[in-house]
């Protein structure tokens, strides 16, 4: 039999363990004995007010002259795609700001629950979104770009390769999970998430084996194109908060995907000979061009919608990425730059660290052309540039840090195609 004392013990509050005496309110539940004091009633209030609150922030932009020096600063070459693309995104952030000042508050001054498209539909203008269609070789800058795009704009960046997604239902990755990605790189701020910029790599790897519609399934390749459509244009996405596939007891996080900007990539191998073919048909009687002596640079600018179509792409994809963007393969001296100039470049990180050890190391010209020459030899394009420079180095990297006698290095042609040692200077001591 119970004590009369834990009878008629004195109300606690159940978060917290205060008595009554301690707290100014003490509430109880209508379940017996379960009590919440006014402090633990404050604090929840904070929390569900904190998880209440969306980010209104606008995204930091400045006009494409400026983004596109911004631009110069970490990639070589390539002006014309950087023209293109800085414009693309300027248009593409002033709309999102846009839509930002003029969304609608609630009573406690957040968002609507209607989308950003239901409410431009409301609007006299609506502004639709323009993504980004990368193509061009291997190793030419087509990631770097769109991750310094979102470096610059201080924008949540998330990447996949199309390879690795399949339909929903099929062994593989989801097409969600992209857009999970994003919200896990945004420290799962869905507001800013929703403000992203997502690359999508390899994606010409899922092009349809043949124009002709297959009446069987291809569930890496024209099926996870259809999968993209509704994530690319506009919508709100249910997406499983730990990923993997969804069933109807689970929990979904809610992501409006209308400002999130998708920059598509690929190599597009082929592409050229579609392009040249369109163009030599078009030119009849004397004097025609059969076969275009062009060089791969000069055609890739002229692709067409169909073009693509005609490649594999789906026409509803083609037409939700009508920023279609041609990137040139590097030549040796471009690679050279690549090596020597950028804010991030390969030999100034090497210089910083022997520097580190009190060592001065010097890249000669001709050791510049022989990394330059050797990337284009391994057709790897500026993605190589470290691996050689990384092989070419450790011995150095790790004979420097024993031998303090050590005060400069001299890297030449023969110690990139040979592998000779570099010259070395000593103290003289």
């Amino acid at each position: 039999m119970a004590k009369k004392s834990d009878m008629f013990e004195e109300p606690r509050c159940s978060f917290c363990g205060k008595t009554e005496d301690k707290v100014e309110h003490l509430i109880a539940a209508p379940v017996g004995g379960v009590y919440i004091c006014n402090d633990c009633v404050d604090i929840c209030r904070g929390q569900l007010t904190k998880q209440d609150e969306v980010s209104h922030d606008e995204v930091a932009l400045m006009p494409p002259e400026q983004l596109k020096a911004e631009l110069d600063k970490y990639i070589i070459g390539q002006d014309e795609a950087k023209r293109v693309l800085s414009v693309a995104v300027y248009n593409h952030y002033k709309r999102v700001n846009y839509n930002l000042r003029n969304a609608p508050k609630d009573a406690r001054g957040r968002d609507d629950e209607r989308t950003v498209a239901e409410r431009n539909a409301a609007s006299d203008v609506e502004l639709n979104k323009s993504n980004i269609l990368m193509f061009g070789p291997s190793g030419c800058g087509k990631t770097l770009l769109a991750q310094t795009l979102s470096k610059i704009l201080k924008v949540p960046f998330a990447m996949v390769d199309a390879t690795t997604l399949t339909e929903a239902g099929y062994v593989g990755e989801d097409v969600e999970n992209i857009l999970l990605r994003l919200i896990k790189n945004a420290d799962y701020d869905i507001a800013a998430a929703e403000r992203g910029i997502i690359y999508i790599d390899e994606v010409d790897k899922i092009a349809r084996k043949s124009e002709n519609v297959s009446i069987t399934r291809d569930v890496s390749g024209e099926g996870v194109q259809q999968s993209l459509l509704k994530i690319i244009e506009s919508t709100v996405s249910n997406i499983p908060p730990n990923g993997g596939r969804k069933h109807p007891q689970q929990e979904f996080v809610h992501m409006d995907t209308t400002n999130v900007l998708f920059i598509l990539g690929g190599a597009f191998v082929g592409l050229d000979k579609i392009v040249s073919d369109r163009l030599g048909k078009t030119r009849i009687g004397f004097g025609s061009e059969i076969h275009s002596d062009k060089s791969t640079d000069e055609v890739l600018p002229k692709v067409q919608p169909q073009d693509l179509i005609k490649f594999g792409l789906i026409p509803e994809l083609v037409g939700r990425v009508p920023v279609t963007v041609s990137l040139k393969d590097l030549k040796s001296e471009d690679l050279v730059r690549v090596l020597t100039e950028p804010k991030n470049a390969i030999v100034k990180q090497y210089v910083k660290l022997l520097d580190l050890d009190g060592v001065q190391l010097e890249f000669d010209s001709s050791a510049l052309s022989a990394i330059a020459d050797k990337a284009i030899a391994l057709h790897t394009g500026a993605r190589g540039l470290r691996t050689i420079v990384e092989n070419a180095m450790l011995d150095i990297m790790y004979e420097v840090p024993s031998d303090k006698s050590i005060k400069k290095i001299i890297i030449n042609a023969d110690t990139i195609t040979d592998g000779k040692p570099p010259k070395v200077v000593k103290d003289a001591a």
